[in-house]
């Protein structure tokens, strides 16, 4: 309090901004700890993958050969893609219930920059995206049914793992539009509908043509033609422009949201 009973009112703008923007191992460190503690969600995008993995896998026509590989293989990028997807959407929509419990108020004191707060959500995406798809792809490993060079094997991993951060923006744009745990419970049955249409659990082939038109619109669909690229050799266009489409657009909406929330403060 000033001498005059009022309360001190210090200018923002003096305030020393931290270098990164406040971003700091520590910081990442407390964000992986939160996500990892969401069990729920961990376990899920962990099982599930491996379970339809196992259950596509060991059909006859696993063996088939497709690229480089073979349908196993195909699958295997699938469904590690579909399990980074649901992780990385998860850590992105936490935002829902920090803003639900005046978490991002608080950070919003501090001289942490918004734009660094997402830059971290991101690197805790990639992270833990990343676990997501080594564990499902070790375990495909183990059980042999998938074939592929080993160098199309990392590299599959790694385009995949960059594809995450997709939805990692879109899990924060949910989670600045949709209040607190109803962020997830869209954002579950979400993801799962646009594997279903985007060819990621069922290849478009199987679809009808107005299916296939359909699904060449879907956020799931370029991304899973990126992510498979390595081991088919084959990346239309149209799959590109919608995979850097899309991220485009749930990048800008998750700034946009996270401008007007940030101007109540």
């Amino acid at each position: 309090m000033s001498a005059v009973g009022q309360p001190l009112r210090i200018d923002p703008s003096a305030r020393r901004v931290p270098p990164l923007g406040g971003i700091n191992p520590t910081l990442v460190g407390i964000e992986v700890r939160r996500m990892l503690r969401n069990r729920r969600t961990v376990i899920f995008a962990l099982v599930f993958p491996v379970a339809m993995y196992f259950i596509f896998a060991g059909q006859s026509y696993g063996g088939q050969k497709v690229g480089s590989g073979n349908v196993a293989a195909y699958i295997l990028v699938n469904m590690a893609l579909y399990g980074a997807a649901l992780t990385a959407a998860s850590i992105g929509s936490m935002v829902a219930m920090e803003r639900a419990q005046g978490w991002s108020r608080q950070l919003r004191l501090t001289p942490l920059n918004p734009a660094a707060y997402i830059l971290v959500k991101s690197l805790v995406a990639l992270l833990m995206g990343g676990f997501v798809i080594a564990l499902v792809n070790v375990i495909a490993a183990s059980q042999g049914r998938a074939q592929m060079p080993t160098p199309v094997w990392v590299e599959c991993g790694v385009v995949t793992v960059v594809c995450t951060l997709t939805f990692a923006s879109l899990g924060v744009f949910i989670g600045y539009v949709v209040p607190g745990e109803n962020a997830m419970q869209i954002l579950g049955p979400g993801l799962a509908a646009l594997s279903f249409l985007g060819g990621v659990f069922i290849p478009l082939t199987q679809y009808s043509e107005a299916m296939r038109q359909i699904a060449y619109w879907t956020p799931m669909y370029g991304v899973s033609e990126v992510a498979r690229s390595p081991l088919t050799h084959e990346l239309p266009w149209y799959a590109v422009a919608n995979a850097v489409a899309w991220f485009a657009l749930f990048v800008l909406g998750a700034a946009w949201r996270m401008s007007k929330d940030t101007a109540r403060v």
